[in-house]
């Protein structure tokens, strides 16, 4: 009877928390136009940020509930996912288009801040004394990446704004600034909320069924917490809107990595990961690296290539769910 209650906590949790990501996102994007912020720039800041909350708010309720698994799995679950599975899922609707800048700038950005993740935490796999540790100074130098990841959009920022002087590129706010500001609050304390309910009941359920966190984290818990970037990419695929598809995927990534695991590590101190194998390393570093391929080789992703990223996902979680239930 208990596991049939956390199971529907487990649900009410991921209503909450994306039905709050939903008002966070409305929000922050009509405070974005209140301050005639471009589309390219929102969909690399205020949504991705606004969609990257979920994962943040599952990472420090993860820390206090002692899952470091979750919080490792969460971040590597969410950021393959947000290329393999929803990016090939755009392009299927629609080929998606990529500016050169985003090709030789944004992309080679992501791969280098998730080959820096991956060479942080190696010895979590190569060391011979095997001590499975993400440190203070490993988030240190994440939030340091992240700080050049900020300079860039300052500076896109200020071009941004140089070049739309005069013309008429920036939509009208969809609220007033202080109706966008209230769906900001809301939105902030339902991702909040609904994420203690998450982290809470898969812990419960997966002690109770025998299944590794690793295992919860990187299916049920990183395939519900990408379900803002999966809405905000259908909708933006759909709509032919490839700068906010990308700006999307790129920021959420990046947030990800440089906020999501390093902010809550550098509060809790140095955690110990355990259940992680060598294969979610290398999807981790093979999504982007796929990606910056792909993207720079037409300045598109094609439908088939999006074939071949869905094929890859399928594969990769094929693996590990076979893995658990074997």
């Amino acid at each position: 009877m208990e596991i049939l209650l956390q199971i529907v906590l487990l649900i009410v949790g991921f209503v909450i928390l994306i039905k709050g990501a939903d008002w966070l996102i409305d929000g922050a994007s009509s405070v974005a136009s209140n301050f005639k912020v471009s589309k390219l720039l929102i969909g690399l800041t205020i949504i991705a940020f606004g969609t990257g909350a979920p994962e943040l708010a599952v990472s420090f309720s993860s820390l206090i509930n002692g899952s470091t698994d979750i919080l490792i799995g969460n971040v590597i679950g969410s950021n393959i996912i947000n290329i393999l599975l929803l990016i090939g899922i755009a392009a299927i609707i629609r080929p998606i288009r990529i500016k050169r800048e985003t090709v030789s700038k944004e992309l080679p950005l992501l791969l280098l801040i998730s080959t820096a993740l991956i060479v942080l935490i190696l010895d979590l796999y190569l060391s011979e004394a095997a001590i499975n540790t993400f440190t203070r100074a490993d988030s240190i130098i994440c939030l340091l990446f992240f700080g050049i990841f900020l300079y860039y959009l300052i500076a896109m920022a200020r071009r941004n704004r140089r070049a739309s002087q005069g013309t008429k590129e920036i939509e009208p706010p969809k609220y007033k600034l202080g109706k966008s500001f209230v769906f900001v609050v809301v939105g902030l304390v339902g991702v909040v909320g609904g994420s203690q309910l998450v982290v809470n009941s898969a812990s419960f359920i997966a002690s109770a069924i025998g299944i590794s966190e690793r295992i919860i984290s990187l299916t049920i818990i990183a395939l519900g917490t990408s379900l803002p970037e999966l809405v905000t990419t259908i909708t933006a695929a759909k709509k032919d809107e490839c700068d906010l598809l990308v700006g999307n995927i790129v920021g959420s990534n990046i947030f990800n990595i440089c906020i999501v695991l390093a902010l809550p590590v550098l509060f809790a101190g140095t955690i110990t990961p355990d259940h992680f194998e060598i294969i979610d390393i290398v999807m981790l570093i093979l999504a982007p690296l796929l990606l910056c391929i792909f993207a720079g080789r037409h300045q598109k992703i094609s439908r088939a290539e999006g074939v071949i990223m869905l094929v890859l996902f399928t594969l990769y979680y094929g693996y590990i769910i076979y893995g658990a239930l074997a």
